[in-house]
């Protein structure tokens, strides 16, 4: 589930942490990365037990509306709802069941929340719809949970605070963590029952490795990537750089240079990306144009052998980098 988007997210917030906190101390620094990739991993296992919390209280409400219609000689309410196909398999999964118990998580202490949620539920079209639909399919059950993720757990203000409540690190996780739950629920089939394999924490050893190579190579090998970065920005004063812009630029030039399978234009677009997000508004493009620069000098030097894309008209023209 870790992909490594989300490791250079983690890495340029740890990269940034690390100069912040000034204490050199980087196998520290290290486990705190570590730590919060696991955190994005806890949210997204207590994001599927959302799902589960909202049925139990449901399951709650029926019982009151039960009892209510009992008294007052009406038809039972429906149990089309509390009975979702997908929802009771989700809710005998053994791995999440193990993990939640393992980590203590539950949404016992957040059901304000959970009610509001369930309230939202209720006064839906697509939840009106389906429970008044005869289609009692797997398939029917299922979509009715992407929706209710999609239009009312994916974007949801008093939501993001109360996980932002819960760890500091969830407020940056959730809109990637967002996509692998939707992701889970799509590929979940109710042949597997409650053996479903949710996804695994890592993809495989080796992305797990790239995170610790990745900043480790970032923090040791910094004085040199900030001289390329010197050298590309001649024509501008580097000591007034915008200090996230040089973080990133850094973490940009470590992953060229010690992953060669990684080409130079997939390191380059993430890295703007990430600019556009944690920058200034104009930092992606002087950054795309920084990056180009000191990726052809690195060609040209034998430091990396990467096939490179024609040269682009950067920011500064397409001299951008001169090497010395």
């Amino acid at each position: 589930m870790i992909n490594r988007e989300l490791i250079r997210i983690k890495i340029v917030q740890l990269t940034y942490a690390y100069y912040q906190n000034g204490d050199g101390n980087i196998d520290k620094a290290e486990k705190e990365l570590l730590f919060s990739l696991s955190k994005a991993y806890d949210l997204y296992n207590y994001l599927l037990e959302l799902i589960v919390a909202i049925t139990d209280e449901e399951r709650h409400r029926l019982d009151i509306a039960r009892q209510r219609a009992a008294r007052e000689g009406k038809e039972a309410p429906s149990e089309k709802f509390v009975n979702n196909k997908f929802e009771l398999q989700l809710e005998s999964n053994k791995q999440l069941n193990s993990f939640l118990e393992d980590k203590k998580l539950t949404w016992d202490n957040d059901i304000e929340a959970v009610r509001k949620l369930c309230e939202q539920i209720e006064n839906s079209t697509f939840y009106k719809e389906y429970m008044a639909s005869e289609d009692d399919s797997y398939d029917a059950d299922r979509e009715l949970w992407r929706k209710i993720y999609r239009t009312l757990i994916q974007e949801n203000e008093d939501l993001d605070a109360v996980l932002e409540d819960k760890s500091l690190y969830w407020n940056d996780d959730k809109e990637i963590v967002d996509t692998f739950v939707l992701k889970t629920i799509k590929r979940f089939d109710k042949k597997n029952g409650a053996n479903e394999e949710l996804l695994p924490e890592y993809k495989d050893e080796e992305d797990r490795d790239f995170a610790v190579k990745l900043f480790r190579a970032t923090i040791l090998n910094a004085d040199t990537y900030q001289h390329y970065m010197s050298d590309a920005s001649r024509n501008w004063d580097f000591s007034r750089l915008a200090y996230m812009d040089v973080i990133i630029m850094q973490i940009a030039i470590a992953e060229m240079i010690n992953f060669p399978n990684i080409p130079v234009n997939v390191t380059i677009n993430e890295y703007v990306d990430m600019a556009k997000l944690y920058s200034t508004p104009k930092s992606g493009r002087f950054i795309n144009g920084m990056l180009d620069g000191i990726a052809r000098y690195l060609n040209d030097s034998g430091k990396i052998f990467k096939p490179m894309a024609p040269r682009q008209q950067g920011p500064r023209g397409p001299q951008a980098y001169r090497s010395r």
